[in-house]
């Protein structure tokens, strides 16, 4: 069995999310290995936008630190501005976005602004970007963060990113075009949202975890999926498509 880490065991399995002839938003960090990964193995048709103004049929030659690295730019489709990469969401074209949240709840509402009591927080963080309008507007989104118990909340601080919000039809009843979350991706698991109550729910286990390890690094009663099962190991092949897009592997192997 191939060694490998967290991340590239959550690059792919973020790759999976992306279908063949989606127009994705692709975001920073390891969606970036995502789209490239996906682009090389089951969606070749799929398109990549970048908030920056870059939209890609293939990707970057070299591994990018930001969207806004020179590789990102030889190539494009289009090389615009953010005004029409983000009038592309409100048009409701937009597939799937990727987005990551320092707290996210049982609903898939994520917080990125500030931790404790909004008025006066214990701590402010960096805000929304653009995951608010791929939260709002696209046909559905796919989050990627590290799993611990302080950072997966009954409820959230203040809600950067809508979810579900408090569950079944609070999307429609506040006018959100958008699908939802799709996907959690984790250091542990991935999940799903049920269908019915918008609830989170526990898809599938990475190896060396257990339902209950993953519970326990959450901080609700966590449902868990009638077919729940241990997530897929990167075959030798995946790992080889993940490493040449991260050879040093600044996104994938290096410390935190």
């Amino acid at each position: 069995m191939a060694e490998y880490t967290d991340r590239e065991l959550m690059v792919i399995a973020a790759g999976r999310q992306i279908r063949d002839g989606d127009l994705a938003f692709v975001g920073m960090r390891l969606p970036l290995l995502a789209f490239a990964f996906a682009k090389r193995t089951h969606a070749p048709a799929a398109i990549g936008l970048f908030e920056n103004g870059i939209v890609r049929d293939e990707p970057a030659p070299a591994t990018l630190m930001t969207m806004s690295d020179t590789p990102n730019i030889p190539g494009a489709l289009w090389s615009t501005g953010t005004l029409e990469i983000m009038a592309l969401l409100q048009q409701g074209l937009v597939d799937l976005g990727f987005i990551g949240g320092a707290e996210i709840d049982r609903h898939g509402n994520l917080n990125t602004s500030y931790i404790g009591d909004w008025r006066k927080p214990t701590l402010r963080l960096p805000g929304s970007g653009g995951a608010a309008d791929i939260a709002c507007l696209a046909r559905r989104f796919v989050v990627i963060m590290p799993q611990e118990k302080h950072r997966f909340r009954e409820r959230v601080d203040f809600i950067t990113s809508p979810g579900f919000g408090d569950g079944a039809g609070w999307r429609e009843r506040v006018g959100l075009r958008g699908g939802g979350p799709a996907a959690v991706i984790t250091t542990l698991g991935v999940y799903g949202f049920d269908e019915t109550t918008r609830e989170m729910v526990l898809m599938s286990w990475h190896p060396g975890q257990t339902v209950a390890s993953v519970r326990a690094a959450t901080g609700w009663d966590l449902r868990v999926a009638a077919d729940c099962h241990e997530t897929p190991t990167p075959t030798r092949a995946e790992l080889d498509i993940v490493r040449a897009c991260d050879p040093e592997g600044f996104w994938t192997r290096k410390p935190e």
